[in-house]
Formats: C-alpha cells, sequence, structure tokens
C-alpha cells in the first residue's frame, strides 16, 4: 500500500475514534535529550547552537511553546514519561544514584517494574517496543532488566548492565536505525513499533566529535565543546528523519523530540578530563526563563516539545497555547495506538491529541511538581509548584515562601503576584495539600529500600 492510502487511513482512524487493533496505526518515535535548555534551539533563538534537523522538524510540525516536564532532574522526569503519573506517586524524588542515597531520600532503588507502565500498554496492544540510549531509572545490580518493563528489544546505559551500549560498539541512534530496519524489513504486514530514543547529549562529560569542533572552531572554548555536543545530538534526530523517508514510512509515524530538564549552567571542571579537549562545559540557554536544571521555575522544567506526524500533524505552527506536560504523553501515545488503560489506572496526565491535530486544546487537570534537592543554588528553593489553568504557584512548605504567577502574561515569572490575589493563593494551597494526601507515605517494596534497612 501507498504512503498516500495508509495516511488517509490513519486519519480516518482518528477521527473515528476506533479504539481496536488497526495495521495503519502509526509508528511512535519519542526521542528525548538531556539537559538541553529551552533556548538550545535554533528556532529558539540560540546566541550559539545550530540545530538544523530539530529546525526542520518544527517547520514541518507543531512547536509547542508551553510544553513542561514533570521534575527538574532526570529520573523522576523519566518516570513520568514512563507511568503518566507524577513521579512523586512513586516516590522518585530525585535521581537513582546508589542504595544509601535511595534509603536518605525515602526512594526505591529502581521504578518499580510491576507499575503502570507506557512501552506494555503498547506492546500489549499489538506494537513492538525498543529502548536506546540512557535508562537512569535503576541501576543498582538487582535492578529489573529493561525487559520488564515492556520492551522487546533495548540497548541502554545507566541501567540495568544487559545490552549495555558501551559493550557493542554502536551509538544509541545506531541501534534505533537497526531495530527499525530491522522490522520494516522483516514483512509487508508487520506490527508498527514505539521506539524509546534516549539521547545522552548533552549531559556531561561532554565527549564532542572534532567534526564538529572544528564547525564551531570561532567559539570560545565553552560554547564551542556545547555547541558540538547539541550538534551530535541534533545530527541523531537527522538519521531518524532520513530513515523514516528512506524505509517509506514517513508519514506512518508519529515523531515527538523533548528533553529531560533544564539546562545545567558550569564552567568548572569537575575533574572531568577527556579526549584531548579540557574542561566539559555546560553553558546552555533557558530562551530568557528563570531558573535551570535542579529549579521548578520555568527555565528549570520547560523545555523544547515539538511534534511531527506528516498528514496529520499540520506543518509550521508554533502553538503558544496548549498546557501540555510530560505525564500526557502516556494517554496521548495510547489513545494514538488504540491501546487501552489498564483497569483500576488513572492517569495524572490527559490526552492532548486535539492539540497534536492543531485544534484547540484546553487543561482540565492541574499539573503538580516536588524538588527534594535542597536549596543551595538561585531558584532552587521552591519545594513545590502547581500550575492550575493561568495560575503557577512556587511554595516552600519549610520557609512558607510562596510566589505566585499569571503564566498567560508572564510565562518568563517576572511579576509575583501573591501579595495582590491572597484568595487564590489560599485555593491553590488548598489543591496542594489534598494533593500531597494522595501520595504514599513510603516506596512500593517493588522497588526495594526501605525494605533494605530491615
Amino acid at each position: 500500500m501507498s504512503a498516500k492510502p495508509l495516511r488517509c487511513l490513519a486519519l480516518a482512524w482518528l477521527l473515528s475514534g476506533v479504539t481496536t487493533f488497526a495495521a495503519d496505526r502509526p509508528n511512535i518515535i519519542f526521542i528525548f535529550g538531556d539537559d538541553w535548555g529551552f533556548g538550545d534551539v535554533g528556532i529558539h533563538g540560540s546566541s550559539f547552537c545550530k540545530t538544523p534537523n530539530l529546525d526542520r522538524m518544527a517547520k514541518e510540525g507543531i512547536d509547542f511553546a508551553d510544553f513542561t516536564v514533570n521534575s527538574p532532574v532526570c529520573s523522576p522526569s523519566r518516570t513520568a514519561v514512563m507511568t503518566g503519573q507524577f513521579p512523586a506517586r512513586h516516590s522518585i524524588h530525585q535521581h537513582f544514584q546508589s542504595i544509601k542515597a535511595h534509603i536518605n531520600r525515602g526512594m526505591p532503588d529502581w521504578l518499580p517494574s510491576q507499575a503502570p507502565m507506557l512501552p506494555r500498554m503498547l506492546q500489549e496492544a499489538g506494537y513492538t517496543t525498543g529502548h536506546f540510549g540512557k535508562w537512569h531509572l535503576g541501576s543498582v545490580k538487582d535492578s529489573p532488566t529493561e525487559d520488564a518493563y515492556g520492551y522487546d528489544r533495548f540497548a541502554t546505559f545507566n541501567g540495568s548492565g544487559k545490552n549495555e551500549i558501551s559493550k557493542g560498539g554502536l551509538s544509541s541512534v545506531d541501534h534505533a536505525e537497526k531495530f527499525i530496519r530491522d522490522l520494516v524489513g522483516s514483512n509487508e504486514a508487520r506490527q508498527p513499533f514505539f521506539v524509546n530514543l534516549w539521547l545522552h547529549e548533552v549531559h556531561t562529560p561532554h565527549l564532542p566529535q572534532e567534526r564538529y569542533m572544528e564547525k564551531f572552531k570561532d567559539l570560545s572554548e565553552a560554547e564551542r565543546v556545547y555547541a558540538a555536543v547539541i550538534a551530535e545530538g541534533d545530527e541523531a534526530v537527522g538519521r531518524i528523519l532520513s530513515l523514516l523517508d528512506e524505509l517509506g514510512i514517513d508519514d506512518e509515524t508519529l515523531v515527538v523530540f523533548s528533553t529531560d530538564n533544564g539546562p545545567e549552567h558550569s564552567t568548572d571542571d569537575k575533574g572531568h578530563k577527556g579526549q584531548g579537549m579540557g574542561k566539559f562545559y555546560s553553558v546552555g540557554e533557558t530562551g530568557g526563563l528563570k531558573g535551570e536544571k535542579r529549579s521548578l521555575f520555568s527555565g528549570g522544567i520547560r523545555v523544547p516539545f515539538i511534534v511531527r506526524w506528516p498528514g496529520v500533524v499540520p506543518k509550521g505552527k508554533v502553538d503558544k497555547n496548549s498546557v501540555v506536560t510530560a505525564v500526557d504523553l502516556l494517554p496521548t501515545f495510547v489513545e494514538i495506538a488504540g491501546a487501552k488503560l489498564p483497569e483500576g489506572y488513572e492517569p495524572d496526565g490527559e490526552s492532548v491529541l486535539a492539540a497534536f491535530k492543531g485544534e484547540d486544546f484546553k487543561r482540565t487537570k492541574p499539573i503538580f511538581w516536588e524538588w527534594r534537592g535542597g536549596d543551595n543554588q538561585a531558584f532552587t528553593w521552591p519545594s513545590q509548584a502547581l500550575r492550575d489553568g493561568k495560575w503557577k504557584m512556587l511554595y516552600n512548605k519549610k520557609t512558607q515562601k510562596l510566589e505566585l504567577y499569571d503564566m498567560e502574561k508572564d510565562g518568563a515569572e517576572t511579576k509575583d503576584l501573591a501579595a495582590e490575589q491572597p484568595e487564590t493563593v489560599q485555593m491553590l494551597k488548598r489543591k496542594l495539600e489534598a494533593w500531597e494526601k494522595t501520595l504514599p507515605a513510603r516506596p512500593s517494596p517493588d522497588g526495594l529500600s526501605q525494605q533494605r534497612t530491615k
């Protein structure tokens, strides 16, 4: 069947609301960068990075300007994508590190594999699933392997240690390309596929390729290293788009790009040395937003989010109105795939398929955040935050410090309205307190750590 009839069938299926298995359901590829700032993309006004492939992706799809992840650091942010629930619901408050650290933080040692899981839902609906690149959802010795979460094939780093990328000589995108080629070339009646491609770029250590260092030789050393690493991540996006075109499945594939939190910002050596490049630099840009990684202000959680699906997602649109967040991905992908939510499971997000199709979307669920990493940097004082409608409240329960912003008029969070809106503050505090009461007092035993102390 040619690409055009397939595209028409897919669009007809979306409009009909059919949720049973159908061969024309789209492939889904989710590309997740690491520590990219909102401003680290050419179309967002980066002052020194070049991202021609992401810029192209945005011109051929929608660039969402008000997308947030659900934590300002890695592991909990990824937990939200995998489960469609706020990471605090799984007692995952910071990044996975060591058993001692997990016990001190009241965390499990890994994301419990029995939790509701996006890849498993798609797998059960007939999708072939793969995860390639970073994992960081549990890396202690006895953590579950990635296939326990619903993956048919995987190759990871910061993971279980099985099928490590470092052992195979292939990069994350190499593995993803091979997976897609194998599936498409296997038979004409293949199942649709779901791919998580979680890139290392631009997390430290920075090991830039010489060909990109040469391209940015006119920049300062810090910007040169950072731009080179961004360029490598952007090239991965371009390789995936080119592969889809080569295989003739471009119109059949939804591609989504985002990143796990806002940018790091440091030019300290930190003891890193590598490949003769000297220091590793984190000089990402937030696009003028307040805060950075580890902060619940927008610079730490508002990140690039670009969606492309030829024939379904409108071309060249910048969506400044739809309030979308990472826990929305699971219910959205499940609806697109014609999959089913498990019985008794309630996502914290909601399907944003209407927004993907360029239609008006009005959020009905509030967004909650928490941060338990301490207050030792500028803008890291909020330990909780809530977005409800146009209002965003940032709060520190211990110190009682609080700020309120009208995000529709002041997305950069420049004018605190808490003193002017006492009734709004009290309303949001009640919602925050009610949400807290729904959270577990301790980690699920399926993820251990609390049990280890007995």
